[in-house]
């Protein structure tokens, strides 16, 4: 559990510094045309750069800092959502899914076995 919350630390913290610093390069990397505000994309990018700070501070006891785990679950089990409900009406072109691959996707087993260890020995406590 705490090298996975490291892991997802390092790669939240790269890829927010990535999209505030460089914020049209994953369009140019895709083909997508670039964001008319980037600012909106780097305000991902640094809200993703927090979640790396909650998981790196996470890491070291993820039992008793599970309610970070979990917001970080939904966080990628609703960015996905958005994107089928968006893509769906034509709003957000396919490509966009690449983004989800590594943000979302890669993280569900791992944040997944930690919340069922949560449920299963510590019942959700919160001390």
């Amino acid at each position: 559990m705490s090298l996975t919350l490291k892991l997802a630390a390092i790669y939240n913290i790269l890829w927010g510094a990535w999209v505030v610093i460089f914020p049209d390069m994953f369009w140019d990397l895709v083909g997508m045309e670039r964001l008319n505000q980037p600012m909106v994309w780097q305000g991902m990018g640094m809200v993703i750069g927090v979640y790396g700070l909650g998981y790196w501070w996470a890491s070291y006891n993820p039992m008793r800092h599970w309610p970070i785990v979990a917001v970080g679950m939904l966080g990628k089990i609703f960015g996905p959502l958005g994107f089928v409900f968006n893509h769906a009406q034509g709003k957000v072109p396919f490509e966009f899914i690449y983004t989800l691959i590594t943000n979302d996707f890669i993280w569900w087993i791992p944040f997944f076995l930690i919340l069922k260890k949560v449920h299963t020995d510590y019942q959700w406590k919160l001390n």
